[in-house]
């Protein structure tokens, strides 16, 4: 299932370009254990597209903006991991879930 374009945020990692943003299914009013998380796809030949956990409780408030973000630097390392752990964007197939509560974000991006 291909993102939809609008609100979709574009990172290049490794030279490959993809779009992403935060998943919607993480931004209910629900307070009760959900996880930050966001999707990505390959940019231009979408397949399977990578569902991420942050392990970051999602606080959000109905009023205010999420508590906490997702920054590009942590979309890469996503990524990145990903791939190594086979994540193949282009291929078509089941969404790949990756669950990144003890990942660090790269430091030099």
């Amino acid at each position: 299932m291909a993102l939809a374009r609008k609100g979709a945020r574009r990172i290049v990692v490794d030279g490959v370009a993809y779009r992403w943003h935060v998943s919607r299914r993480h931004l209910c009013c629900d307070y009760e254990g959900h996880t930050l998380g966001y999707v990505a796809e390959h940019a231009t030949r979408p397949g399977a597209t990578l569902v991420v956990e942050t392990g970051r409780p999602a606080r959000l408030r109905p009023d205010l903006v999420p508590a906490d973000l997702v920054l590009p630097r942590e979309v890469a390392t996503g990524i990145r991991t990903a791939r190594a752990r086979g994540w193949t964007p282009t291929e078509p197939g089941s969404p790949f879930t990756l669950r990144l509560s003890g990942i660090a974000p790269d430091q030099d991006f």
